[in-house]
């Protein structure tokens, strides 16, 4: 199994905020399909003001190019990116068009 950390900001506006976290309350069908075929085993979704942070969980065979081609040719996964997008705004610093940031793990206790 394989753990990445990622990273993205919300559009600071409380109404938007409480409205992109409503949809996660109830995330599409076929949204939570396409996570889950692309070999991602367990996602979480964490929010400290407007910056979010997300930990998954996968196949040791996941790829992040792999579910970007699965993404790019599933119409209900294009839709729910242009929605998100509406709540979301890239971090300082990203790449042009960039969400969601790899993050370096920079400590791991081991016991």
């Amino acid at each position: 199994m394989k753990r990445f950390a990622l990273a993205l900001d919300l559009v600071d506006d409380p109404l938007l905020i409480a409205e992109y976290e409503a949809y996660h309350r109830n995330v599409w069908p076929e949204i939570k399909k396409s996570i889950l075929d692309s070999g991602i085993i367990n996602m979480e979704i964490y929010r400290t003001g407007n910056r979010l942070f997300m930990i998954m969980e996968t196949e040791d065979g996941f790829s992040f190019g792999n579910k970007a081609s699965m993404d790019s040719s599933n119409i209900k996964v294009q839709e729910w990116e242009r929605l998100m997008w509406k709540f979301q705004q890239a971090l300082p610093g990203s790449k042009p068009g960039e969400k969601w940031v790899l993050m370096d793990r920079i400590f791991e206790l081991i016991v």
